[in-house]
């Protein structure tokens, strides 16, 4: 199939399937006309690279992943390495965004919000405080 039917059929826009194939090596068969032809294996690697990606896997976790999802020898220890260390980083990131919330949350409630220039958040930012 051309890449417009397996943009459709992955729900993946083609430039982000040209993208895929350039860093993933997600290398479909060329046509006759030498056009992309994709596979409906092509296409399911296209959606377990989308689902992966939209986990928060990195480019380089989802080739990694890609390579156990191909390999039938695969320990699944090693994938679940991956997602738990996957989610010691999202638990990481959700406690600095709530440093960052309760900081600029702080400085919000710090500033007068009149139409006086002084403004604590300006200063914080300005490295005044």
């Amino acid at each position: 199939m051309n890449i417009g039917l397996a943009s459709e059929r992955s729900n993946l826009p083609p430039k982000t399937i040209r993208y895929y194939e350039e860093i993933l090596l997600v290398n479909p068969g060329r046509a006759q006309n030498g056009y992309r032809d994709y596979s409906d294996s092509d296409i399911h690697r296209l959606r377990f690279l989308q689902r992966s990606r939209s986990l928060g896997f990195s480019i380089e976790e989802c080739r990694t992943l890609l390579s156990l999802y191909e390999d039938e020898n695969r320990a699944s220890a090693d994938v679940k390495a991956l997602a738990l260390e996957k989610v010691t980083e999202i638990d990481r990131k959700i406690k600095e965004l709530k440093g960052l919330r309760n900081t600029l949350h702080a400085l919000a409630e710090n500033c007068h919000g009149d139409d006086k220039p002084d403004c604590p958040i300006i200063d914080d930012l300005a490295g005044k405080l």
